[in-house]
């Protein structure tokens, strides 16, 4: 079946993954045959991109526009003023091809009724967004768009007002449809290369055992390549992804293999004394010493965190499932009080807490 191109595309949240995204997007060229057929030459076609912010977002995006970075040499910095930045929904949606959600997950359905009411019927929508379920509230008020999920594997820093930087790898994906190879095309032109998987809700889940590390990571207040490096704080995250593998598998929901290694093996692998697992984390994930989570992030600007669409999902199924998550609720409630008052966190500290209510669970 024939689609049309995506080249008008919406970036509806431009928190660091939205800018990111965008930016990279807005830097993608594609090589085009003239229209005049006196001509061999190509004719230089980029993605018109646009951003979907909040009024207190629009200022500091205006003044400082937006500078791109990664770890393996990339650099593009985007003038404020030639950035398409519009506050409105009805204005930022209109003649769109492609919607990326790149919100916090409590917005989703703020953002599916805004959609609702102006998205152009062929427009495409991706949902980039962390936890299970941000698909499902999109599609149920977008009855006849299409809807898909997709996965953001790697960190994205904000070290000044208009600098994001790609601190750690990995792919992005997204569900598989017949706008896969349009897709494909136009986020590999951007450098972003993107894969297709026919299970989003498995990659989704392998993404949030990963992501499991994003309160363990905010509560240690260190960068994520220090925090792995210390064995007490990986071996807290052992323990969150043990208990949530045991969810899983009573639920019976498959998990994706999106690294090296199978989901059930990162646990033991986690629990290795240092040097042993330095050597084959190396080979799995390139870290960034700038690279921390999003929900540290969170925490240091006073924001309330997406923590129920992490240790939330896994506390949540293992209710549904007549189990208890103690690991992980309590990490939520970690996380919780932090967000009302920041204080150092030892990782022993840490881990004789989750050890305890471990315990008590199988007590």
């Amino acid at each position: 079946m024939a689609t049309e191109p995506l080249h008008k595309i919406l970036i509806y949240g431009a928190g660091n993954v939205g800018c990111y995204l965008g930016g990279r997007l807005a830097s993608a060229t594609e090589s085009t045959p003239s229209a005049d057929a006196g001509h061999a030459q190509s004719i230089d076609v980029r993605p018109s991109v646009r951003y979907l912010v909040r009024p207190h977002r629009l200022a500091d995006l205006r003044k400082h526009g937006i500078t791109l970075s990664d770890s393996g040499g990339y650099s593009r910095q985007l003038a404020g003023a030639t950035l398409d930045l519009q506050t409105d929904p009805t204005a930022a949606l209109a003649d769109i091809d492609l919607v990326l959600v790149t919100v916090k997950s409590a917005a989703t359905a703020e953002v599916a009724a805004e959609l609702a009411k102006h998205l152009p019927t062929k427009a495409v929508v991706i949902s980039f967004q962390n936890g299970l379920h941000n698909a499902e509230p999109l599609r149920a008020a977008l009855p006849g768009h299409a809807v898909l999920a997709g996965m953001v594997p790697f960190n994205i820093v904000q070290h000044a007002p208009d600098a994001f930087h790609q601190a750690t790898s990995g792919h992005l994906m997204v569900e598989a449809s017949r706008w896969s190879g349009l897709l494909i095309d136009l986020f590999a032109r951007a450098g972003l290369p993107l894969q297709d998987h026919p299970d989003m809700p498995a990659v989704q889940r392998a993404k949030l055992l990963l992501n499991l590390n994003n309160a363990i990571n905010a509560l240690s207040d260190l960068p994520l390549r220090d925090e792995l490096a210390q064995r007490v704080w990986r071996r807290c995250l052992a323990l969150a992804q043990r208990e949530a593998l045991q969810v899983f598998a009573v639920a019976r929901l498959p998990l994706a293999k999106i690294t090296p290694l199978p989901p059930h093996w990162l646990p033991r692998v986690l629990e290795l004394p240092d040097l042993p697992f330095r050597l084959i984390a190396s080979r799995m994930l390139a870290i960034d010493p700038q690279a921390r989570s999003s929900m540290w992030e969170d925490l240091r600007a006073g924001r309330r965190s997406e923590v129920d669409a992490l240790q939330g999902e896994i506390v949540a199924l293992a209710a549904a499932h007549g189990m208890a998550a103690p690991v992980n609720a309590r990490l939520l409630e970690r996380i919780r009080v932090a967000e009302q008052q920041r204080q150092p966190l030892a990782g022993e500290t840490l881990l004789a807490d989750l050890r305890a209510v471990a315990v008590e669970r199988r007590a």
